[in-house]
């Protein structure tokens, strides 16, 4: 079992930054994937963005550009900078752990769909006003 805390989340202004982070604990060899996950009030969950242990990373159309995931696979830690925030930004952001997905166009790569993710965090809140 995998135990995820996120922390990092606040309340900004349009075109500010923040850093979130995931600290995992537990049997933290059980994952290959680690990725970035939001929810806004009545939205389904979305990918933000995803990490394998090589640190190849894959990210949402809304946030290139912006956001960067990194993974400090020593400490099993998962950040997430957020740069040029907007106020659709705003959402409670989770992360998550699972394995890898394969395709025959893709190889081996961590997808960003909610359904390959089976551990957790509760979530830190970002609040972006305009």
């Amino acid at each position: 079992q995998v135990q995820l805390v996120e922390s990092g989340g606040g309340s900004v202004q349009a075109g500010e930054s923040l850093r979130l982070s995931c600290v995992a604990s537990g049997y933290t060899s059980s994952f290959y994937c680690m990725a970035w996950f939001r929810q806004a009030p009545g939205k389904e969950r979305e990918g933000v963005g995803s990490t394998d242990q090589d640190g190849r990373t894959t990210y949402a159309d809304s946030v290139k550009g912006r956001f960067t995931i990194s993974r400090d696979s020593a400490n099993n830690t998962l950040y997430l900078q957020m740069n040029s925030l907007k106020p659709e930004d705003s959402a409670m952001y989770y992360c998550g752990t699972g394995a890898r997905s394969w395709t025959w166009s893709r190889g081996y790569y961590c997808a960003t769909e909610k359904a390959r993710y089976n551990s957790w965090g509760q979530g830190t809140q970002v609040t972006v006003s305009s």
